[in-house]
Protein backbone atom coordinates (compact mmCIF):
# COMPACT_ATOMS: atom_id res chain seq x y z
CA UNK A 1 0.00 0.00 0.00
CA UNK A 2 1.00 3.62 -0.50
CA UNK A 3 0.29 6.53 1.84
CA UNK A 4 0.42 10.16 0.71
CA UNK A 5 1.36 12.40 3.63
CA UNK A 6 2.85 15.54 5.07
CA UNK A 7 5.43 14.58 7.70
CA UNK A 8 4.33 17.34 10.10
CA UNK A 9 0.64 16.45 9.90
CA UNK A 10 -0.80 14.74 13.02
CA UNK A 11 -3.60 13.19 10.95
CA UNK A 12 -0.97 11.61 8.72
CA UNK A 13 0.86 10.36 11.81
CA UNK A 14 -2.34 8.57 12.85
CA UNK A 15 -2.37 6.68 9.56
CA UNK A 16 1.35 5.91 9.75
CA UNK A 17 1.03 4.57 13.29
CA UNK A 18 -1.17 1.61 12.44
CA UNK A 19 1.29 0.33 9.86
CA UNK A 20 4.10 0.48 12.41
CA UNK A 21 2.06 -1.03 15.23
CA UNK A 22 1.12 -3.98 13.03
CA UNK A 23 4.54 -4.14 11.31
CA UNK A 24 2.94 -3.86 7.89
CA UNK A 25 4.83 -2.46 4.88
CA UNK A 26 3.75 0.87 3.41
CA UNK A 27 5.35 3.24 0.93
CA UNK A 28 5.28 6.83 2.19
CA UNK A 29 4.93 9.54 -0.44
CA UNK A 30 5.38 13.10 0.85
CA UNK A 31 3.56 15.76 -1.14
CA UNK A 32 4.72 19.35 -1.34
CA UNK A 33 2.46 21.54 0.76
CA UNK A 34 1.40 23.61 -2.25
CA UNK A 35 0.72 20.58 -4.49
CA UNK A 36 -3.03 20.63 -4.98
CA UNK A 37 -3.01 18.84 -8.33
CA UNK A 38 -1.98 15.42 -7.01
CA UNK A 39 -4.60 15.01 -4.25
CA UNK A 40 -7.28 16.55 -6.48
CA UNK A 41 -6.46 13.99 -9.15
CA UNK A 42 -6.57 11.13 -6.65
CA UNK A 43 -9.54 12.04 -4.44
CA UNK A 44 -11.04 15.25 -5.79
CA UNK A 45 -9.74 17.68 -3.16
CA UNK A 46 -6.53 18.86 -1.50
CA UNK A 47 -6.15 16.73 1.60
CA UNK A 48 -3.91 14.18 3.29
CA UNK A 49 -3.50 11.44 4.30
CA UNK A 50 -4.54 9.48 1.22
CA UNK A 51 -4.20 5.71 1.21
CA UNK A 52 -3.80 3.79 -2.04
CA UNK A 53 -5.33 0.41 -1.21
CA UNK A 54 -4.20 -2.95 -2.67
CA UNK A 55 -7.02 -2.83 -5.24
CA UNK A 56 -5.78 0.53 -6.53
CA UNK A 57 -8.63 2.58 -5.04
CA UNK A 58 -8.04 5.54 -2.73
CA UNK A 59 -9.21 6.26 0.80
CA UNK A 60 -9.11 9.46 2.86
CA UNK A 61 -9.83 10.38 6.50
CA UNK A 62 -7.19 9.28 8.97
CA UNK A 63 -9.41 7.27 11.30
CA UNK A 64 -11.03 5.46 8.37
CA UNK A 65 -7.56 4.53 7.13
CA UNK A 66 -6.60 3.32 10.61
CA UNK A 67 -9.73 1.16 10.83
CA UNK A 68 -9.23 -0.27 7.33
CA UNK A 69 -5.60 -1.21 7.93
CA UNK A 70 -6.28 -2.54 11.43
CA UNK A 71 -8.94 -4.90 10.09
CA UNK A 72 -7.16 -5.83 6.88
CA UNK A 73 -5.63 -8.98 8.38
CA UNK A 74 -8.78 -9.82 10.39
CA UNK A 75 -6.75 -9.47 13.58
CA UNK A 76 -7.61 -5.99 14.86
CA UNK A 77 -5.16 -4.53 17.34
CA UNK A 78 -6.92 -1.39 18.58
CA UNK A 79 -9.48 -3.14 20.74
CA UNK A 80 -8.84 -1.49 24.11
CA UNK A 81 -11.32 0.79 25.88
CA UNK A 82 -11.28 4.56 25.56
CA UNK A 83 -10.65 6.86 28.51
CA UNK A 84 -12.91 9.84 29.11
CA UNK A 85 -10.05 11.50 31.00
CA UNK A 86 -7.70 11.22 28.00
CA UNK A 87 -10.38 12.65 25.74
CA UNK A 88 -10.94 15.56 28.13
CA UNK A 89 -7.21 16.24 28.34
CA UNK A 90 -6.83 16.29 24.56
CA UNK A 91 -9.76 18.68 24.16
CA UNK A 92 -8.33 20.98 26.82
CA UNK A 93 -4.88 21.36 25.27
CA UNK A 94 -6.30 21.58 21.75
CA UNK A 95 -7.48 25.07 22.66
CA UNK A 96 -3.96 26.51 22.63
CA UNK A 97 -1.25 24.02 21.70
CA UNK A 98 -1.11 24.84 17.98
CA UNK A 99 0.05 28.34 18.88
CA UNK A 100 3.24 26.66 20.09
CA UNK A 101 3.57 23.98 17.44
CA UNK A 102 2.60 25.52 14.11
CA UNK A 103 5.13 28.42 14.03
CA UNK A 104 7.87 25.85 14.64
CA UNK A 105 6.50 23.50 11.98
CA UNK A 106 6.88 26.39 9.53
CA UNK A 107 10.61 26.65 10.30
CA UNK A 108 11.47 22.94 10.29
CA UNK A 109 13.08 21.12 7.31
CA UNK A 110 10.12 18.89 6.49
CA UNK A 111 10.11 17.41 2.99
CA UNK A 112 6.72 19.00 2.27
CA UNK A 113 8.47 22.38 2.50
CA UNK A 114 11.27 21.42 0.13
CA UNK A 115 10.58 24.46 -2.07
CA UNK A 116 10.21 28.06 -0.85
CA UNK A 117 6.78 28.23 -2.48
CA UNK A 118 5.58 25.19 -0.54
CA UNK A 119 6.76 26.65 2.77
CA UNK A 120 5.24 30.05 2.05
CA UNK A 121 1.93 28.41 1.15
CA UNK A 122 1.83 26.81 4.60
CA UNK A 123 2.82 30.02 6.40
CA UNK A 124 0.22 32.15 4.61
CA UNK A 125 -2.57 29.66 5.28
CA UNK A 126 -1.78 29.15 8.95
CA UNK A 127 -1.07 32.79 9.80
CA UNK A 128 -4.49 33.63 8.37
CA UNK A 129 -6.11 31.49 11.06
CA UNK A 130 -3.65 31.59 13.99
CA UNK A 131 -2.07 35.02 13.65
CA UNK A 132 1.45 36.31 13.05
CA UNK A 133 4.02 33.63 13.86
CA UNK A 134 6.53 36.08 15.36
CA UNK A 135 3.88 37.31 17.79
CA UNK A 136 2.89 33.76 18.68
CA UNK A 137 6.50 32.83 19.38
CA UNK A 138 6.84 35.86 21.63
CA UNK A 139 4.20 34.25 23.86
CA UNK A 140 6.02 30.91 23.95
CA UNK A 141 7.28 31.06 27.56
CA UNK A 142 3.79 31.22 29.02
CA UNK A 143 2.48 28.52 26.70
CA UNK A 144 5.46 26.27 27.43
CA UNK A 145 4.73 26.56 31.15
CA UNK A 146 1.06 25.81 30.47
CA UNK A 147 1.71 22.66 28.44
CA UNK A 148 4.30 21.51 30.99
CA UNK A 149 1.66 21.84 33.71
CA UNK A 150 -0.89 20.00 31.59
CA UNK A 151 1.57 17.21 30.85
CA UNK A 152 1.94 16.72 34.60
CA UNK A 153 -1.83 16.19 34.71
CA UNK A 154 -1.52 13.66 31.87
CA UNK A 155 1.25 11.69 33.57
CA UNK A 156 -0.90 9.69 36.04
CA UNK A 157 -3.40 8.87 33.27
CA UNK A 158 -0.83 6.78 31.38
CA UNK A 159 -1.31 3.14 32.34
CA UNK A 160 1.57 1.63 30.36
CA UNK A 161 4.31 2.85 28.07
CA UNK A 162 3.06 0.68 25.20
CA UNK A 163 -0.62 1.68 25.48
CA UNK A 164 -1.99 4.70 27.29
CA UNK A 165 -4.96 2.77 28.70
CA UNK A 166 -3.14 -0.55 29.17
CA UNK A 167 -4.38 -2.02 25.85
CA UNK A 168 -3.86 -0.52 22.38
CA UNK A 169 -6.79 1.75 21.54
CA UNK A 170 -7.79 4.77 19.51
CA UNK A 171 -6.65 6.93 22.43
CA UNK A 172 -3.08 6.03 21.40
CA UNK A 173 -3.86 7.07 17.83
CA UNK A 174 -5.05 10.46 19.09
CA UNK A 175 -2.43 11.09 21.80
CA UNK A 176 0.90 10.15 20.27
CA UNK A 177 0.71 12.51 17.25
CA UNK A 178 0.33 15.47 19.60
CA UNK A 179 3.21 14.36 21.82
CA UNK A 180 5.36 13.91 18.71
CA UNK A 181 4.53 17.41 17.45
CA UNK A 182 5.44 18.87 20.83
CA UNK A 183 9.00 17.58 20.43
CA UNK A 184 9.50 20.55 18.05
CA UNK A 185 9.23 22.86 21.08
CA UNK A 186 12.29 23.45 23.27
CA UNK A 187 11.92 23.87 27.00
CA UNK A 188 8.90 21.65 27.72
CA UNK A 189 9.15 19.72 30.99
CA UNK A 190 8.09 16.11 30.39
CA UNK A 191 7.11 13.95 33.36
CA UNK A 192 8.68 10.49 33.33
CA UNK A 193 5.63 8.46 32.31
CA UNK A 194 4.75 10.85 29.48
CA UNK A 195 8.32 10.78 28.15
CA UNK A 196 8.56 7.00 28.40
CA UNK A 197 5.23 6.55 26.64
CA UNK A 198 6.13 9.03 23.89
CA UNK A 199 9.52 7.43 23.24
CA UNK A 200 8.14 3.90 23.29
CA UNK A 201 5.30 4.77 20.92
CA UNK A 202 7.78 6.33 18.49
CA UNK A 203 9.69 3.04 18.46
CA UNK A 204 6.57 0.88 18.19
CA UNK A 205 5.01 2.90 15.40
CA UNK A 206 8.26 3.58 13.53
CA UNK A 207 7.34 7.28 13.43
CA UNK A 208 10.42 9.19 14.61
CA UNK A 209 10.26 12.12 17.00
CA UNK A 210 11.23 15.64 15.90
CA UNK A 211 13.51 16.59 18.79
CA UNK A 212 16.47 17.26 16.50
CA UNK A 213 14.59 20.18 14.98
CA UNK A 214 13.32 21.66 18.23
CA UNK A 215 13.50 25.41 18.75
Amino acid sequence: MKLYIYDHCPFCVRARMIFGLKNLPVKLLTLHNDDAATPERLVGKKMVPILCKPDGSYMTESLDIVAFVDRSDRQPLLTGPLSAAIGDWLRHVDGYVNKLIIPRVAEAPFDEFETPAARQHFIAKKEATLGDFAELKAHSPGLIKKISDDLRDLDPLIAQSNAVNGEPSLDDIHLFPLLRSLTLVKGIDYPSRVAEYRNNMANQTQVPLLSGWAR
